[in-house]
């Protein structure tokens, strides 16, 4: 294994690392957009839910906010333990080179 196919491999991973972190940052982005319109459309149409929906409107949005966490959790180890080099080690080894 040369060294040019492991910086191959990272700089590859640090691509897809970096696209999927955007697309969590734009998914939970949208969520909280979504979370809080429905909200204020739900408040607005009936006042007296207003507790009940602020209530379920924090709820919702811890969860929407821990998906981007749950994703930079997988993107550093994507980045720091890479599994890529360790899957190509074994398949050059599987080749028999």
């Amino acid at each position: 294994m040369t060294p040019e196919m492991i910086s191959t491999i990272y700089a590859y991973t640090a691509v897809g690392v970096g696209v999927i972190l955007a697309a969590a940052g734009l998914g939970s982005a949208i969520g909280w957009g979504l979370i809080c319109a429905k909200t204020l459309e739900g408040i607005a149409r009936q006042p007296e839910m207003r507790p009940a929906l602020m209530t379920n409107m924090f709820i919702f949005a811890g969860l929407m906010e821990s998906f981007p966490f749950i994703i930079l959790a997988f993107a550093m180890w994507f980045l720091f333990a890479n599994p890529f080099v360790g899957a190509l080690e074994s398949a050059l080894q599987g080749l028999g080179g």
